[in-house]
């Protein structure tokens, strides 16, 4: 998303705009940094959506990857090999990362150990990253080939906790945006009512920094909500 930062810049102004426009269109001031700063954040949190899906897709592939390569690998012992036999089952980005490493040995450098190393800082994943130093090991102990398929298995061990972890979780998600639509929903409803007291909410100061301090609790409890409710990482 490199190439959209400037734009998403722009639409975050625009945003911050519309948030004090609608502030000032119901005549409340208090009300203005408020939706300003929430809504300027809003194509940010997008972006940060999308790299939390990404790593997500990244993870899964990488399952895959690093099960069918090391399986090869335990048979044959010969990593070039190995990846060469299974990089057509993959899918990008991952199979464009193993064919760049099937090149860099064949076409530029035949050194393995640097070529791992390379390959390494191409993905963003600390199993993946742990997977390659342990390769880098058996470069000069092959014994050592035993030690990859535990590393390989918290790829699945994540993936299922983090499954568990998302259904344990929806429930108290679904509660969240329902208490916050029926929070909202108040205000058309006080509206038809009783009017009197929806004027008192939107014309006098007390009323108007009650509709600030309700705006702030919805800001904040979202990004909370969305904060407790990403999946695990493995950290080494």
């Amino acid at each position: 998303r490199t190439s959209m930062f400037g734009m998403l810049c722009a639409c975050s102004l625009a945003l911050a705009a519309v948030g004090v426009s609608v502030a000032v269109a119901i005549g409340n001031l208090f009300l203005a940094p408020v939706l300003a700063i929430g809504l300027m954040f809003v194509p940010f949190w997008y972006i940060k959506t999308t790299e939390t899906n990404y790593k997500k897709a990244i993870s899964s592939e990488l399952e895959t990857a690093l099960s069918i390569i090391t399986t090869a690998y335990l048979r044959n012992e010969d990593i070039i090999t190995s990846i060469e036999e299974n990089v057509h089952y993959l899918n990008a980005p991952v199979k464009t990362v193993f064919e760049s490493f099937i090149s860099r040995i064949k076409l530029s450098n035949p050194d393995v150990t640097a070529a791992l190393l390379e390959m390494k800082q191409q993905i963003d994943n600390e199993v993946f990253h742990e997977w390659c130093d342990s390769l880098i090991e058996c470069q000069d102990n092959v014994t050592l080939k035993k030690t990859l398929q535990p590393i390989t298995a918290r790829l699945s061990d994540i993936r299922i906790v983090n499954a568990e972890l998302r259904n344990m979780l929806m429930s108290p998600r679904r509660e969240h945006i329902m208490m916050v639509f029926i929070l909202l929903a108040n205000y058309p409803i006080l509206y038809f009512i009783n009017a009197d007291w929806f004027s008192v909410l939107f014309d006098t100061i007390f009323g108007q920094v009650v509709n600030c301090i309700v705006a702030v609790v919805v800001i904040v409890t979202v990004i909370l909500a969305y904060k407790y409710t990403q999946p695990i990482q493995y950290k080494r």
